[in-house]
């Protein structure tokens, strides 16, 4: 069992976990992902990225966003409750080393696991240029974080409501077209990331992606979570789950993704007519 040891709403569906995971937190690096399973007897297991994590103190943080019926039930969890599951790190990690300069690109909830990857870039010497995009001010996660650890850092909303209006691909190119960009990092939306690919490619800017597929047993078996990347099958699980983004078939990935997503959105809405069962059956306590 895994204790949580603090818990914050970031904004309307999304979750930071502080959990008490000692083991998991003295071997994890930048890059990995643990997977979560809420249930003793039952219950799907489903892969999150590792935001923080303490070695000395043995916790790491989850931040994940509601979306499905798994992680609505994870969000109702508090401080003192427990979590059946946690595997790993696993995943390979980022590959870390002193480039010159590094821009990390994050979108939406995707700014939570670019963080240890920014961590890890500033300890080896770089220079990290972060930009951070959401659709909306009250969207944004871990600008603070992002800020004291970033030598430049590019804040971009849909609305203009925070930072500048626009997409993330704009300082994107303009950073590719000023200067000498040793290497991207992308995590975010799909859609984000082929487009990160896309601006860079012609620079010849090399563009490192972490795909977030859906992902069952995380051990390659299942097959699941398997992408092409150059025209060969790999699995996210356990071939990455960071890939080269010029590489990556995107419309084959986001084309399966659709196809889980439907039925996602299926259990979720099953799942909230069952809380609502409940609440009401509970006089409208819970």
């Amino acid at each position: 069992m895994f204790k949580i040891l603090e818990k914050k709403q970031l904004s309307a569906d999304v979750f930071y976990m502080k959990v008490n995971a000692p083991e998991i937190a003295q071997n994890r690096k930048a890059g990995q992902f643990v997977l979560v399973q809420i249930d003793v007897d039952y219950g799907e297991r489903i892969p999150l990225t590792i935001a923080d994590a303490n070695a000395e103190e043995g916790w790491l943080v989850l931040v994940f966003q509601a979306v499905g019926a798994t992680t609505l039930k994870l969000s109702r969890k508090n401080v003192g409750d427990e979590i059946a599951a946690i595997l790993g790190p696993l995943g390979n990690p980022t590959h870390i080393e002193k480039k010159g300069t590094v821009v990390c690109v994050g979108g939406g909830i995707g700014v939570a696991p670019l963080h240890p990857i920014v961590q890890a870039h500033k300890a080896a010497g770089n220079k990290v240029i972060v930009i951070m995009g959401a659709r909306n001010k009250d969207l944004i996660i871990f600008e603070d974080e992002m800020r004291a650890l970033a030598d430049e850092l590019y804040l971009m909303t849909d609305d203009g409501s925070a930072g500048e209006k626009g997409l993330v691909t704009e300082p994107l190119k303009k950073l590719c077209e000023s200067q000498k960009i040793d290497e991207v990092v992308a995590i975010g939306p799909p859609i984000m990331m082929k487009f990160c690919a896309a601006t860079t490619e012609p620079f010849k800017v090399p563009t490192t992606v972490s795909l977030n597929t859906i992902m069952i047993d995380g051990t390659g078996m299942c097959g699941g979570c398997r992408v092409t990347i150059g025209g060969k099958t790999k699995f996210v699980c356990v071939d990455g789950p960071e890939f080269d983004g010029h590489q990556v078939d995107w419309a084959n990935m986001m084309m399966r993704m659709k196809a889980f997503k439907d039925r996602e959105a299926e259990d979720m809405h099953k799942c909230r007519m069952e809380a609502q069962a409940d609440s009401l059956a509970n006089g409208g306590n819970k």
